[in-house]
């Protein structure tokens, strides 16, 4: 399994390979953290459905834990208490690399009722895990992003990070994810574990997976770009 090439390195490097794995595990999700999701009063619901798809590996599929408790599950539950008429479909499938992302992008966007508003783009962790070189990689999520902008539909990219001791390797695989956003103008989450990745109370024992109560707080820290991300709603 892609753990056991990690099992020796610290949690705080372990929860930062997240990328490729998953996001789960039962647990009740903090009155704080709901909080800064969506706001002690929540807003209401207003304006057009806004679809979102959620297309990545095992951090949107949810691994361990239940549907509702994955994070297109609790970001579409930020949203709406952020006012937002959102509707977030999983499109995660787990152990996913860019890819097998990739196999299965076009499929997945012509079996869409309507074309997404906003597709999040949250794949390389298990390309890290297996040890994909970066120049792989950085061609299967530009092939995908291509896709999309031919599509005309706006993407919001999940950034990665590699362990500090991998040298060029890490140097090469931190850079793909802003250069390419630049590249075809999408928005960047520079890290979308940055939030929970040293903190080990928010990992499950295997050192990978977010708890419930971590996922909870990648949607806090994440909800706000999301919106940010969301094209202006049309006019009339």
């Amino acid at each position: 399994m892609l753990l056991s090439r990690w099992s020796i390195v610290p949690v705080v490097f372990s929860a930062a390979l997240l990328g490729g794995c998953s996001a789960e595990a039962p647990a009740p999700a903090p009155a704080e953290t709901t909080a800064a999701r969506g706001g002690a009063a929540e807003m209401p619901v207003m304006g057009p459905e806004r679809r979102i798809l959620a297309f990545g590996d095992s951090l949107f599929a949810g691994y361990n834990v239940a549907s509702e408790d994955s994070y297109p599950a609790k970001l579409e539950a930020a949203l709406r208490g952020r006012g937002v008429n959102a509707r977030v479909v999983n499109a995660g499938v787990s152990g996913d690399t860019t890819a097998a992302g990739l196999q299965r992008l076009t499929f997945t966007l012509d079996a869409q009722e309507e074309k997404p508003d906003l597709f999040i783009l949250e794949l390389g962790g298990n390309d890290l895990l297996r040890g994909i070189q970066p120049g792989q990689t950085r061609q299967n999520i530009e092939t995908m992003l291509a896709e999309l902008q031919r599509r005309e539909i706006p993407v919001l990219l999940m950034g990665m990070r590699a362990p500090p001791n991998f040298g060029e390797f890490q140097a090469d695989f931190d850079a793909l994810y802003p250069e390419l956003a630049r590249q075809y103008g999408t928005e960047l989450v520079p890290f979308f574990l940055d939030s929970i990745y040293t903190k080990p109370e928010l990992i499950q024992d295997d050192r990978v997976h977010p708890t419930a109560e971590g996922i909870e707080t990648l949607v806090g820290a994440t909800v706000g770009a999301v919106k940010l991300a969301l094209p202006e709603e049309p006019a009339g």
